[in-house]
């Protein structure tokens, strides 16, 4: 990452670096050879999505706002640079990421109040999905500065469109916690929705991820988006159990996506059929775990089904047959 230092000097640019109407050099982008000239960018802070690769998926709106913006605020600006470098756009950078957002956000309210063009751009995609950047909105919203969104390119809904599952209701989940402990308990989380998931993932830690999810969630469908609009762009279906088995002792590269299906609808099942899965479940797992295994399955009460469970229990602690 470009050190905070170099943000806060853009950021603090004096007045008579800065353009002013009237005086401005021509604001522009050129696209295939041909250059189009643009208006200053209105006051306010616009969050403008970029590419998630292909630097061919940026709007024309969006190119617009870039090269008439007075600042562009970024979490790399050497990122945010190729993309400038090839539409030709002579906006100044600053960076705007996790370790200087303190400090840099105050600066960039000042600028907002001073009547500045500002446009947020994250690395890739849309801004502040698992991004930096809401409390920056929130604090212009409050300030009360205009505060403008520009569509387009987002991983999160490239890999829902490719990925072959229902999308009728997802939920984005970001990224998993690291460590094993934790992150296998935000799966049993994440296990009770009834909706599609999407999930971000590290190369080295998608092994890892699989394992515990087929673990948590059983045998989901499930997609592997990987490199999507890039040149080494890679899908790979099946289940939980199928994909982390074709993973293990392997390190996928580059941005992932994880898509996975539903939980299957719950069966209806009847009194007598509970107690057999109750029996089942109590001769491998403790009490509580058997309840809620059997919940998940049936979609009954888990509160009748303890209480069953208990009886169940009652029962074979004096010899009644199972």
């Amino acid at each position: 990452m470009t050190p905070a230092g170099s943000g806060a000097t853009l950021v603090a640019m004096s007045e008579t670096q800065r353009q002013k109407p009237g005086r401005e050099q021509t604001r522009h982008y050129v696209v295939d050879g041909h250059p189009t000239d643009v208006a200053r960018l209105a006051p306010g802070l616009h969050i403008v999505a970029t590419p998630i690769g292909n630097l061919g998926d940026i709007t024309l709106r969006a190119l617009a706002a870039l090269a008439g913006a007075d600042l562009i605020a970024c979490e790399d600006t050497r990122v945010t640079r190729k993309l400038l470098d090839r539409y030709a756009i002579a906006t100044p950078l600053t960076p705007y990421h996790d370790h200087n957002a303190a400090q840099a956000r105050p600066a960039l309210l000042r600028r907002l109040a001073d009547g500045a063009a500002i446009a947020l751009v994250s690395d890739a995609g849309t801004p502040l999905i698992s991004d930096p950047g809401f409390k920056l909105v929130r604090a212009a919203h409050e300030a009360g500065y205009p505060v403008t969104t520009l569509p387009g390119a987002s991983s999160l809904l490239a890999a829902l469109a490719v990925a072959g599952l229902p999308t009728d209701q997802f939920l984005f989940a970001g990224f998993l916690p690291p460590k094993a402990t934790a992150r296998r308990s935000r799966i049993a989380e994440l296990s009770r929705i009834p909706a599609t998931l999407v999930l971000f993932e590290t190369g080295p830690r998608l092994a890892a991820t699989l394992i515990d999810l087929a673990a948590g969630l059983g045998p989901r469908e499930a997609t592997i988006c990987r490199e999507l609009t890039k040149l080494h762009e890679e899908i790979r279906r099946g289940d939980l159990m199928t994909l982390s088995q074709n993973c293990a002792g392997s390190e996928l590269r580059g941005e992932i996506v994880l898509v996975i299906g539903p939980p299957p609808a719950p069966v209806e099942v009847s009194l007598s059929d509970a107690d057999a899965l109750l029996r089942q479940a109590l001769g491998r797992v403790s009490l509580k775990d058997a309840v809620g295994e059997v919940a998940d399955v049936t979609g009954l009460p888990r509160r009748e089904l303890y209480q069953r469970a208990l009886e169940l229990a009652n029962d074979t602690d004096h010899g009644a047959p199972r």
